[in-house]
């Protein structure tokens, strides 16, 4: 534990970003695997609902910098692709 004050307040908020950063991550996740079950049920009309929930959390991720673009920009094709598979 540092012993100099800001480098203890820098520790404090370290902590409460990394604890952010993963509550957003797991909602990045939880909404993308919610997708994935959709479409393995063929429920095309929630699976576009989700979809959207999914790609909103995924460019927010990128925003963030949690995610790099083209990790998002390659998720969100992917999960379009599998859209698009349901619904034809």
């Amino acid at each position: 534990m540092p012993n100099i004050k800001s480098a203890i307040k820098r520790v404090k908020t370290n902590d409460e970003n990394r604890a952010h950063n993963a509550t957003v991550k797991s909602a990045m996740r939880t909404a993308v695997k919610n997708f994935e079950a959709l479409v393995a049920n063929n429920d095309a009309e929630n699976a576009k609902a989700a979809f959207l929930t999914a790609s909103s959390k995924l460019d927010k991720a990128a925003r963030k910098g949690l995610i790099h673009k083209n990790v998002a920009d390659r998720q969100k094709a992917r999960l379009a692709k599998k859209l698009n598979e349901v619904n034809a």
